[in-house]
C-alpha cells in the first residue's frame, strides 16, 4: 500500500486507490461513520493529481480548502435531484482512516488540526458546488444539459444537445463559461500537470548555527547598513526616487560596493548600489514615500535577526530581473533569460538543490540552454546567430551566479566534473523511453546517435570535451542556499526531506516514510537519529517491529520491515529477521525479506516456511490487485491451478486467517464468474460503496 505513486503509474495509483477506498469503506461502517466510496475516490484523485507532491496520507489545511472548494466543484457532477453526498463528512472519514490504519504522513498536520481544517471549510462546500464559474468544462456541458431535461446517461441524447449547443441552439450562461475558459486559459484549472519530483533528503545544520554564516555575508552586511542609513527619519530622493549623488558617494564608500564615482552625475550610474537600493525595497527593508526614503519600522527584527533578514534577502532575489539584467541605456538589449528569469532562477535553484556532487558549469549551462529551447521559438537563422543568443544569456546567468554567490547562497571552484554528469547509462532504458524522450533531452543525457542534427551532436561532443579536459566550474548550494531552498519548495507543496524531522513520528509513520522516500544512506542515517532518541536501543526496536506488526496492508509491512532490516547497521538487520522467522506473527514477512535479500534459500525452509511465504504472496498479490474486482480478475489470470494453491495457503500457519478466509471466497467467484463480468470492473465507475449517481468529469 503506497501512498505515493508516480503520477504517471495510473494503473497502479488505480489500484491503490481502490484498496484503500474498500477498506475504508468496510472501517467506516464497522463504526457508523459517514462515507461515500466515490467521493472519497475523487479526493484521493486530487492529492495524486493535481499536486504537486502527490502525498495521499498528507492533508494540510490548503489541501482541504483546494479539493472541497476547487477540485471537486470542478469535477465532480451532483445531477438535478440527486441526494448530496456529504462530502465534508467522507473527508473527516477518510482523514481519521489514514491516522487509524497508521497510514498518515507523520510530516502533515495532527487528526485534530486537519479536522478543524474541514470544519472551517465545510459550511462554504455547498455554495463553491453551485458556483458555475468553478466547474469544469464537461460538468458544465453535462449539467446544462440535464437542467434542460436531457438525460445525460443516454450518449444520443447527450450526442443530439451538443449538435444544438454547436449550432448555438441552446441557451446557456456565458459568463461562467467565459469563467470556465480564462481559466483553463491561464492554467489555473486544476490538473494533473501540478506534479514535481522528489527530492533526496538534505542534512542541515540547526538555525542557530546557521545565524553566524548569514551574518557573514557580504551581501547582508551591506543591505543592513543602508537600511541603517536609511532610518526613521528618512533621506531625502530625487523627482524619480534615485538617491542625490551626494548621498550615493557617501554610501558606496560607507558600505563598500566597489562602485567609482568619480565624473559620475547619476546614482543611476552606479550599478552595485543601484541593485542594493532595489534589493532593500524588493526585500521590504525600505521605502519611499512623499520624496523620502525611510527604514521600514516592521522590519526592525528582521534586521535584529541576521538568517531571518537573509532569507528576506534571498527570496528578493526573485524580483531583482530589472535591476540585474535590465537594460541601462537605449542600445542595451535584454537576453533570454531577462525574459524566463524567475522560473530559470526556480530551476537552476531546485537543480543545485540535494544533489550529492557539485554541478559543473557546462552541465548546469546546458540544462539552462533546453529551457530557452523549450520557451522560445527560434527562426532559421544561422547556428552562429543563435550562439550569440546563448553567450549572451550565459553572460546574465553568470550575473545572477555572483549575485547567489556574493549572498552565500552557492559556492564556486574549479575541480573535474563527477562522472555521473558525463553520460547517463541507459543501457537498461526500453525503446519506448528512447523514442519517446525529446532529442533536447536525449542531446544533454548523452544518448549515443539521439539526435540526427550535426549541429547537436556537435554541442555534445563539446560538452562532453570541456567536462573532461580539465578542471571546471563546480557549483553547489552552500547550508544557507538549501535552507532557503528547501523553504521555497515547502511553501509551493514539494516534498523536501529533511533528515532529522523524523526523529519524533510513530514509528509506523517513520518506516513507511524512509521506505518510500529515502535513498539506503538517508535512510540509515535517520533510522539512527531515531532510534538515538528514544534512549533505549532494545525498546526502540521492540516499537519498530511492533508497527510493522499492527500493520493491516500486507505490502506495506513488508516494505517497513524491508527498509528497517535494511537501515540497520553491522548486520543486525539480517540477525533481526532471523530472530522475526520464529515470530507466529511476523514469520511470513521475514522469511520473504531473508528470501528477496537472498540470505535464505529454498532449500533452507521448512515445509512449514514454504505455505506461510505462499500464504503471503497471495494475500499480497490480493492487495496490488486493488480491491475486491481488481483482485477477482488477478486470481483469475492464474488460472485454475490457482485454487489449489489457495487451498495450500489456507492450511498453512498464517496469523491472517480472515485474510485467507476472504481470498478462498475471492478464488471461488473467479474461477466460476464469467471473464465478461470481470473485465476492468475494478477501474474509475465501479469501486465499492461508491454510488452511481454522480459523474467524474
Amino acid at each position: 500500500m503506497r501512498m505515493r505513486v508516480e503520477s504517471e503509474a495510473e494503473e497502479e495509483f488505480e489500484a491503490a486507490r481502490g484498496l484503500l477506498v474498500d477498506r475504508l469503506v468496510r472501517w467506516a461502517g464497522e463504526r457508523g461513520l459517514p462515507v461515500d466510496g466515490f467521493t472519497a475516490e475523487a479526493v484521493l484523485d486530487y492529492r495524486h493529481r493535481a499536486t504537486a507532491d502527490g502525498r495521499t496520507g498528507l492533508w494540510e489545511a490548503r489541501h482541504v480548502e483546494e479539493v472541497l472548494l476547487s477540485w471537486l466543484p470542478q469535477n465532480v457532477t451532483e445531477l438535478p435531484g440527486e441526494e448530496r453526498s456529504g462530502t465534508p463528512g467522507t473527508l473527516r472519514t477518510l482523514l481519521r482512516y489514514l491516522h487509524a490504519a497508521q497510514l498518515a504522513d507523520p510530516r502533515g498536520p495532527s487528526l485534530q488540526d486537519s479536522l478543524a481544517a474541514v470544519d472551517r471549510v465545510a459550511e462554504r462546500y455547498p455554495a463553491a458546488m453551485a458556483d458555475r464559474t468553478r466547474w469544469g468544462l464537461a460538468k458544465f456541458w453535462a449539467m446544462t444539459a440535464a437542467e434542460q431535461g436531457v438525460d445525460v446517461r443516454d450518449g444520443e441524447a447527450l450526442q443530439r444537445f451538443a449538435d444544438r449547443a454547436r449550432s448555438g441552439e441552446v441557451a446557456y450562461d456565458q459568463h461562467a463559461l467565459d469563467a470556465i475558459t480564462e481559466r483553463r486559459r491561464t492554467g489555473s484549472a486544476l490538473s494533473g500537470a501540478a506534479r514535481a519530483e522528489p527530492q533526496l533528503p538534505v542534512a542541515l545544520p540547526q538555525d542557530a548555527e546557521l545565524r553566524r554564516p548569514a551574518g557573514a555575508s557580504t551581501a547582508v552586511a551591506q543591505l543592513r547598513g543602508f537600511t541603517e542609513w536609511a532610518g526613521r527619519d528618512g533621506r531625502a530622493v530625487t523627482a524619480t526616487g534615485r538617491l542625490r549623488m551626494a548621498d550615493a558617494r557617501e554610501l558606496a564608500g560607507l558600505l563598500g560596493t566597489g562602485d567609482k564615482t568619480d565624473g559620475v552625475r547619476s546614482s543611476a550610474d552606479l550599478p552595485r548600489l543601484g541593485l542594493l537600493v532595489e534589493w532593500a525595497k524588493k526585500a521590504r527593508l525600505v521605502r519611499v514615500v512623499k520624496g523620502r526614503l525611510y527604514a521600514v519600522a516592521k522590519a526592525r527584527p528582521v534586521l535584529a535577526d541576521p538568517l531571518q533578514l537573509w532569507l528576506r534577502a534571498f527570496d528578493a532575489c526573485f524580483e531583482l530581473r530589472q535591476p540585474l539584467l535590465g537594460a541601462r541605456s537605449g542600445w542595451h538589449v535584454e537576453s533570454m533569460l531577462f525574459d524566463v528569469y524567475e522560473d530559470v532562477l526556480g530551476d537552476v535553484l531546485n537543480t543545485l538543490y540535494s544533489l550529492p556532487y557539485p554541478m559543473p558549469w557546462p552541465r548546469l549551462r546546458d540544462t539552462v540552454h533546453l529551457a530557452y529551447r523549450a520557451a522560445f521559438q527560434f527562426d532559421g537563422g544561422s547556428d552562429l546567430r543563435h550562439r550569440m543568443w546563448f553567450g549572451h544569456a550565459d553572460r546574465d546567468l553568470r550575473t545572477v551566479l555572483d549575485l547567489l554567490e556574493d549572498l552565500g547562497a552557492i559556492e564556486r571552484e574549479r575541480g573535474m566534473a563527477d562522472p555521473v554528469f558525463l553520460d547517463v547509462d541507459l543501457a537498461d532504458a526500453g525503446p519506448e523511453l528512447l523514442a519517446d524522450m525529446p532529442p533536447e533531452v536525449a542531446e544533454l543525457l548523452g544518448v549515443p546517435g539521439a539526435s540526427p542534427d550535426p549541429a547537436a551532436r556537435e554541442r555534445a561532443d563539446a560538452r562532453r570535451a570541456e567536462l573532461t579536459a580539465g578542471p571546471v566550474e563546480l557549483i553547489r548550494l552552500t547550508d544557507l542556499g538549501t535552507r532557503a531552498v528547501r523553504q521555497r519548495l515547502l511553501a509551493v507543496g514539494r516534498d523536501a526531506p529533511l533528515i532529522g524531522e523524523l526523529a519524533r513520528a510513530p514509528a509506523a509513520g517513520l518506516l513507511g516514510v524512509l521506505a518510500e522516500e529515502y535513498p539506503p544512506d538517508a535512510a540509515r542515517v535517520e533510522l539512527a537519529g531515531w532510534i538515538t532518541a528514544r534512549g533505549e536501543r532494545a525498546d526502540a526496536l521492540m516499537e519498530l517491529t511492533d508497527a510493522v506488526r499492527s500493520m493491516s496492508f500486507h505490502a506495506r509491512a513488508q516494505a517497513m520491515l524491508g527498509v528497517l532490516s535494511a537501515a540497520l547497521p553491522d548486520g543486525e538487520g539480517e540477525r533481526l529477521l532471523r530472530t522475526l522467522r520464529r515470530d507466529p506473527q511476523l514469520a511470513p514477512l521475514a522469511l520473504n525479506a531473508l528470501a528477496q535479500g537472498e540470505l535464505l534459500s529454498p532449500e533452507d525452509m521448512t515445509d512449514a516456511e514454504h505455505l506461510l511465504v505462499l500464504a503471503e504472496n497471495l494475500l499480497q498479490l490480493v492487495e496490488l490487485a486493488g480491491g475486491p474486482d481488481g483482485a477477482e480478475e488477478a486470481l483469475r489470470a492464474q488460472g485454475p491451478e490457482i485454487g489449489d494453491a489457495i487451498a495450500a495457503a489456507s492450511a498453512s500457519a498464517h496469523p491472517d486467517t480472515a485474510g485467507l478466509e476472504e481470498l478462498s471466497r475471492l478464488a471461488a467467484r473467479a474461477l466460476r464468474a464469467p471473464a465478461a463480468r470481470l473485465g476492468r470492473a475494478h477501474k474509475r465507475g465501479r469501486g465499492t460503496g461508491r454510488s452511481g449517481r454522480k459523474r467524474y468529469r
